[in-house]
């Protein structure tokens, strides 16, 4: 099969499971994202993360992760909602509303990789969400599906960010894309509304002062001098994607599993103070909230209210 076909059935495959956008890169080491990765992790910017300092050399060149691979797929899902959260709720993280995006997107992946198998013929390759070390962000600029934005995260011209990214790494040969331009221009808007100063520099995000970060990862009392400017967010964090002018082109998604809970959507700080660890478990079933912890949504939650201007 030509391998201008095979990307064809590629991309086809991608759109018939529900993705937004696939681009195609050649499999090799990522030069570039090196240094930026190792002066990142020497300054102590991945907070308590220290997985991230594991498989250096995979994290940046994914044939040590797929033997004989060639080619990094990067698809893209939509999480942007059409139902936000009620006014005067404890805020949490548009990507949190729905179901666990690494079973929904790993799900897509899988299904995809049967369908490139089934219609290509015997090919080996791996699904990655966001769980192994690959940097998806920048297979996903390599393959022209964006660029990265001031705030770090992947920006595209006619969808902002608001979407999950995925990689698929095959030992089959395709055709590659190219990369895109930088639309960010003098904009410096995420990093003015950035309540902690997270982003010390474009493109830079300092773990330690990020929100999403202390409301999710971070396992220990949150840090005092950062309880008045917590905004009302318990769980993520989407200041510097709600003041992007690029976001402002996001269009709801049609995924179902990433419907708005109702209890996301509705329960006030009352409600969410009077939730029991055995009805939080239940109303955080399937939910990516869960890797919080209930201790640590409580503590979140706490941190936040005591931080609110009265």
């Amino acid at each position: 099969m030509l391998i201008s076909e095979a990307s064809r059935i590629v991309k086809a495959l991608a759109l018939e499971q529900g993705f937004d956008s696939c681009g195609i890169s050649k499999a090799g080491f990522l030069e570039e994202e090196a240094t930026g990765l190792e002066k990142w992790l020497e300054k102590g910017y991945h907070g308590d993360m220290s997985w991230m300092e594991n498989h250096f050399d995979a994290r940046l060149d994914p044939r040590k992760l797929v033997p004989g691979a060639k080619s990094v797929i990067s698809v893209t899902l939509n999480y942007f909602p059409e139902t936000e959260q009620d006014p005067n709720t404890p805020k949490i993280s548009k990507y949190a509303y729905g179901r666990d995006y690494h079973k929904v997107v790993r799900g897509k992946l899988k299904r995809m990789l049967n369908g490139i198998q089934s219609q290509i013929g015997q090919v080996e390759g791996r699904g990655f969400v966001d769980s192994a070390p690959v940097m998806d962000r920048a297979w996903a600029r390599r393959s022209g599906l964006g660029w990265i934005g001031k705030h770090s995260l992947l920006l595209t011209k006619n969808s902002g960010s608001f979407f999950f990214i995925g990689a698929l790494i095959l030992d089959l040969e395709l055709e590659a894309d190219g990369a895109t331009t930088d639309h960010c221009g003098t904009c410096t808007a995420c990093l003015d509304a950035c309540p902690t100063q997270a982003i010390v520099a474009p493109t830079v995000v300092d773990s330690n002062k990020c929100i999403s970060y202390l409301t999710i990862e971070y396992k220990k009392e949150l840090p005092q001098a950062y309880q008045s400017k917590m905004e009302d967010w318990i769980y993520g964090c989407d200041i510097c994607q709600d003041v992007c002018p690029w976001n402002k082109f996001a269009k709801p998604h049609n995924e179902p599993d990433l419907n708005i809970r109702p209890a996301v959507q509705s329960n006030d700080w009352e409600d969410w103070e009077e939730v029991t660890h055995e009805l939080w478990e239940e109303i955080m079933k399937g939910s990516p909230i869960r890797r919080a912890g209930y201790e640590g949504f409580k503590r979140n939650l706490s941190f936040s209210k005591k931080g609110k201007t009265p």
